[in-house]
């Protein structure tokens, strides 16, 4: 089926309801609906991550270099933390974080020293650089993401954060 139509033919269907309606097709005998949203939400998150990029990138970063940077800039002056405390504060597992801070370090963005309270402990911070970088890129961060809601009113874009905030806590409990 062409995604293309005529003046006279009904809006075309979108990836996700050609899909829905290819299995209602197939198997009758199962409600495709929730693919609607999930499906949705699933592509719509990886064209967002896509954009969101394309920011990060214009600053010399990734998106988990981004990430660490702003939990270490989230966290208020001296802008360090532990790296167990980096890994609680952003999208990053543990696993991935020596490398990030790795990279990190190799680009002058942060230090890590080993901690004031324990000996075995080791502390990150951003660099004098480092909190230059991240304060330029999350300031276009923020328009990107605000040019990026602008598809929505602001009414729209409210509910539907509202509704998000509410999925989201039944799926990962607030505090979690």
């Amino acid at each position: 089926m062409s995604a293309h139509r005529s003046p006279d033919s009904p809006e075309p269907l979108d990836h996700v309801a050609r899909i829905q309606r290819e299995w209602a097709r197939e198997r009758p005998d199962v409600d495709v609906r929730p693919q609607g949203v999930i499906g949705r939400l699933h592509r719509l998150a990886g064209r967002l991550t896509e954009e969101l990029c394309v920011v990060y990138r214009e600053h010399g970063l990734g998106e988990g270099d981004f990430d660490v940077l702003a939990a270490l800039r989230r966290a208020g002056a001296p802008f360090e933390r532990a790296p167990s405390e980096l890994a609680e504060h952003t999208m990053v597992t543990t696993g991935a974080m020596t490398k990030r801070i790795d990279r990190l370090e190799r680009a002058g963005l942060a230090t890590r020293r080993p901690s004031e309270l324990d000996g075995r402990g080791r502390v990150v911070a951003l660099t004098a650089h480092g909190r230059e970088v991240i304060d330029r890129a999350f300031t276009a961060h923020m328009a990107n993401e605000r040019r990026l809601l602008g598809a929505l009113t602001g009414d729209e874009a409210a509910q539907l954060e509202a509704l998000l905030t509410k999925w989201l806590a039944r799926v990962e409990p607030p505090g979690e």
